[in-house]
């Protein structure tokens, strides 16, 4: 990729305009899937989660599925937001966790999920816990914990949530325009019943 010659292919047509970002592409048993954040298409407010088959790197096929939408309070704190969706598959499921409600002390992961061998275009397929899975921890000095990733330890046996947060609560003004969310990294747990288990964000590593 260095040294090859890249060309700019352009916006990818998700079916209508208006606000997006966060997308991010995954492969599961032979498909090719994108999964972003955009505005709804009758322009309601708030940010939803959708999900696409890809024909090809740069487009997507068929109409694109919600996956999430702010439903419950803790999605709603000052602002509507699901963003920043993330994949594991793991454990017979396909995980897709998502960042709500406003960039603070709120900040959080969701999460829904779909069995590996459903039709992940099918709504029906998919489940949204109705609880954040990982949030602010006062017990840790840990705020706003959200828009992670994942990966492993380098022998692949152990799954890693990467994600940022901030070691102090109160912000002066917007906390959009506050850039301390550092970026962190904890061993994801698995609980008997397949389910992820992120725990609490840890608290800093002492010097």
């Amino acid at each position: 990729p260095f040294r090859g010659e890249w060309t700019e292919r352009g916006q990818i047509r998700t079916g209508w305009e208006s606000f997006s970002l966060d997308a991010t592409t995954f492969e599961h048993r032979g498909q090719r899937y994108l999964v972003w954040t955009q505005t709804a298409p009758d322009g309601s407010k708030g940010t939803n989660i959708y999900l696409a088959k890809m024909d090809t790197p740069w487009s997507i096929k068929g109409p694109a599925v919600l996956l999430s939408k702010p439903e419950y309070a803790w999605e709603k704190v000052k602002f509507d937001v699901n963003e920043g969706p993330a994949v594991l598959v793991s454990h017979g499921r396909v995980f897709v966790t998502f960042s709500a409600s406003a960039t603070d002390e709120n900040y959080c992961l969701g999460m829904v999920s779909a069995p590996a061998d459903a039709d992940l275009t099918d709504p029906k397929s998919w489940t949204k816990l109705p609880q954040p899975v990982f949030r602010s921890s006062a017990r840790n000095g840990q705020w706003g914990p959200g828009h992670n990733a994942f990966t492993t330890t380098p022998d692949g046996k152990t799954d890693v949530l990467v994600y940022h947060a901030r070691n102090y609560r109160e912000i002066q003004g917007d906390s959009l325009h506050d850039p301390n969310r550092n970026t962190r990294a904890q061993v994801i747990h698995w609980r008997p019943d397949g389910m992820p288990d992120f725990g609490e964000p840890v608290a800093d590593n002492p010097r």
